[in-house]
Parts: C-alpha cells; structure tokens; sequence
C-alpha cells in the first residue's frame, strides 16, 4: 500500500476530487494547511501598510491505496491540480506497512 499526500492549491479542490472520481477513487482525507516553499509568500497592503504573509493557504489531500492504483491517482492529481504557476505544489507518495479498520479489524488493502 502507498500513501499519496499532495499538497494543492485551495481552489483546485473540486478538480482533483472530481479527476481522482474519475479514475474509480472514491476516499480521501483533506486538510486546511498553511506554508510556503519556493513561492516564500507574498506581500499585501492593509490599511496603508505593507506586511508579508509567510505562510500561503493550501490543501491537504491524502489517499491510501494500493500499488496498482497509485500511477492513475498521480496522474489525476497532476493532471487536475497544475496551473503551471509557481505554487502549484507537491505530491510526496510514501509506503504504509499496514492499515486496520476499526469497525471490523480488516487489515491490509481490505481495510481501505
């Protein structure tokens, strides 16, 4: 199993969700996030003053799967999430040793 976690722009939200439908994803997990890397933020004017905003809001996606639909939902994500922008953001896929579910103590893929 792999776990895929990108990091997207707010707006892009419904497009990714939609393009990971698409390809037969239905879970996910999505959290409001903060941060910033090569973009470093911004400046904005507020009542006459000038001030950065260091940290930029993002998305937060994760997904679980296993390793034969990882390359469909990557492609999705990329596909759906870029502007071609800077700020677009990341996808970092990592390997998860093993999954439970709680409700019935399926392990393994069955428990996502």
């Amino acid at each position: 199993m792999k776990k895929i976690e990108a990091i997207i722009k707010p707006f892009k939200l419904e497009e990714v969700k939609d393009a990971l439908g698409e390809v037969g994803i239905e879970g996910m997990t999505v959290t409001e996030v903060k941060g910033f890397g090569r973009q470093k933020g911004h400046t904005e004017i507020y009542r006459g003053s000038e001030y950065t905003v260091d940290f930029l809001p993002k998305i937060k996606v994760e997904l679980i799967l296993g390793e034969d639909r990882v390359d469909a939902a990557v492609k999705a994500i990329l596909g759906s999430a870029k502007t071609g922008k800077i700020g677009d953001g990341k996808v970092f896929i990592s390997t998860i040793d093993e999954a439970i579910r709680i409700r019935t103590e399926e392990r393994g893929e069955a428990a996502v």
